[in-house]
């Protein structure tokens, strides 16, 4: 009876460790890229031509996936800080609230810094590039 009872106890543990370990390997609040476009907008054509097919495959695309919504038909449950005028406009949202925004496309060669700045900034993102402080230096 004593072994049932430390086997069981020891089952529900190591079931109880399990749990825990996988809620804790899940990220607390999950970051996402909101695209803001609309129909006839040039440089959302170019964005979706230059960045689109990488996004998804980059640091960036996998810390904060993309979501688009058209300008004239702006989801209810998104808090902004403010209304959004430009197409494109690039909202960093946790939670479905703003918390970083970068208005139209710079280009290719701007775009990824000040993506990673803001994601970093804002939703604490880290670059796969970025070294790790030195902790002798």
């Amino acid at each position: 009876m004593v072994l049932r009872n430390i086997h069981t106890a020891s089952n529900r543990i190591a079931a109880a460790a399990l749990a825990a370990g996988a809620l804790l390997a899940q990220p607390l609040l999950a970051a996402e890229l909101v695209m803001v476009e609309q129909t006839g907008c040039e440089w959302c054509a170019r964005w979706d031509q230059e960045i689109a097919p990488i996004y998804p495959k980059t640091s960036e695309g996998h810390f904060a996936p993309l979501r688009r919504v058209n300008l004239h038909d702006m989801p209810q449950e998104l808090e902004l800080a403010r209304r959004v005028n430009f197409t494109p406009t690039f909202l960093i949202v946790e939670e479905d609230h703003e918390i970083g925004r970068l208005e139209g496309y710079p280009g290719e060669d701007f775009f990824w810094p000040i993506i990673a700045q803001l994601l970093s900034k804002h939703a604490g993102y880290v670059a796969d590039d970025a070294a790790p402080a030195d902790p002798d230096s």
